[in-house]
């Protein structure tokens, strides 16, 4: 009887993006426009890039730049407020160009995005001062509101039968420029020191992290020229007063050409979607931003004492590993389990991962670089790929809560502005923690991990209400 009601109910703002009626028979996946998805991927390419290129020497540079006063344990302090100063202005202005690309149109924004990381990572390679290091971090927070416009740029291209196919290829690029970004700051930093006779001038010695930079923002610089030549406008700049219906595997639905209010996007399916990719962000950003600061803390204070470069080569490795398996596994895990489960298994990896920090410790500590510790370090990399799978569940289920294709924006908008709060306190709050439990020896100076621990069981909870399918395609029965 429900189904029957189900099945004459009206489409209106509650109703999901993805919604069917009727459970309908799985249809063969639509050929992905190779194309569009390409370069909408190298967009998307331009940003772990440029801001993981800095992760591998952002400690050595706060030291060197006599920040702290020469007091090491309060590197961890200042680096974590650069790394979070990108998400703090992100957050600010992501909701508005994710509204404005509704109505400009996907490209003008994604172009500005990319051209705002050219120029601030020439601008942080150039500078001397924590004021110009604060400054040149809020410049590409405010400039870009790529990631949000791209998950929705990802669901016009896409349907039903191969969204899942789309939103697995994010995670990899992602793991390209994770892969990349760390690689080119761990090799590239203090060129006068690795190649001197190449780099011998007074400029390279004055700006020792400016060749690094600046390798970061050509890619951003050839990746705008692509965009720039290729890739087609998915939005109707000119939209038309009467109702546009659209359709899909899983239903139609008609929506107004007007920019939907963000109040008809904060349905239930929304809030819950958003709220799991918020939890996510929170703890993988915490998880990353500690990562290099523990690899690079001397032993004696709860580190591994590793050098920029090898932290570069460690970084670069997980992003080999991940996009490697998450282009080959991402979509036959959530054909096979749900987008669900394989989110909570995703989400359950926090707990060994935070774990393995202390391990690591305990063991150099008693038995230098030994076979062990790299087996420790190969172990959280593997965890931590396992993990990754989370965000493609989290992007596909915002995207199925979308009311409608026209606020396919504003929802995406909606979720990064929650992502990005939750970005810009994980950083700055996780490397605070990380540098208290060092000063007061909270647990030996292991607390940070116990209370990060902690939290990843609550989080995991959070996913309970999430449909099995995506919203409006679930059958529990």
């Amino acid at each position: 009887m429900r189904r029957a009601q189900d099945g004459d109910r009206q489409p209106d703002e509650e109703t999901a993006l993805l919604a069917s009626p009727e459970r309908k028979p799985m249809k063969t996946p639509t050929p992905l426009p190779t194309l569009q998805i390409f370069v909408l991927l190298l967009m998307q390419l331009a940003e772990p890039i440029t801001s993981q290129c800095i992760y591998p020497f952002i400690n050595q540079l706060v030291s060197e730049l006599d920040i702290t006063g020469g007091d090491e344990k309060k590197v961890g302090y200042y680096a974590g407020l650069i790394e979070s100063l990108f998400f703090a202005t992100e957050a600010m202005f992501i909701m508005q160009w994710s509204r404005i690309s509704d109505r400009i149109g996907r490209k003008p924004v994604l172009l500005t995005g990319v051209g705002g990381l050219c120029i601030s990572m020439v601008c942080f390679g150039l500078s001397k001062t924590f004021t110009a290091l604060v400054v040149s971090r809020c410049m590409v927070g405010m400039l870009n509101g790529n990631i949000g416009v791209i998950k929705s740029m990802m669901a016009e291209l896409t349907d039903s039968t191969n969204m899942a196919q789309g939103f697995a290829f994010m995670p990899v690029m992602w793991s390209i420029g994770g892969t990349i970004g760390p690689l080119i700051g761990g090799q590239l930093a203090k060129p006068h020191d690795r190649w001197p006779a190449l780099f011998a001038g007074p400029f390279w010695q004055y700006y020792p992290y400016f060749l690094p930079c600046a390798a970061s923002a050509l890619v951003s610089a050839t990746i705008f020229i692509v965009a720039a030549a290729f890739l087609h406008e998915t939005v109707n700049k000119k939209p038309s007063k009467k109702s546009v219906r659209f359709s899909d595997d899983c239903g139609a639905l008609d929506t107004r050409c007007d920019a939907p209010s963000l109040r008809s996007v904060l349905t239930r399916p929304v809030l819950w979607s958003v709220t799991n990719y918020a939890s996510l962000a929170f703890l993988e950003i915490a998880y990353r931003a500690i990562q290099p600061l523990f690899f690079s803390t001397p032993v004696e204070l709860g580190g591994l004492g590793l050098p920029p470069s090898t932290i570069g080569i460690i970084l670069g490795s997980f992003g080999v590993m991940d996009g490697i398996f998450q282009a080959l596994y991402f979509a036959k895990f959530v054909s096979w389990w749900g987008q669900k489960r394989v989110l909570q298994v995703g989400m359950s990896m926090f707990v060994p991962l935070y774990l393995l920090f202390p391990a690591m410790n305990i063991v150099v500590k008693h038995g230098g670089s030994s076979a062990l510790l790299w087996a420790l370090i190969v172990l959280q990399l593997a965890l931590s790929v396992v993990m990754d799978m989370a965000y493609g569940c989290c992007f596909m289920f915002v995207t199925s809560a979308a009311p409608s294709r026209r606020s396919l924006g504003a929802t995406n908008g909606f979720a990064q502005l929650a992502a990005s709060v939750v970005r810009a306190i994980g950083p700055a709050g996780s490397t605070s923690l990380f540098a208290l439990s060092l000063d007061r020896n909270w647990l030996g100076g292991y607390g940070v991990y116990a209370i990060f621990t902690i939290l990843s069981c609550i989080f995991m909870l959070v996913g309970l209400p999430l449909p099995r399918y995506g919203w409006g395609c679930d059958d529990d029965d």
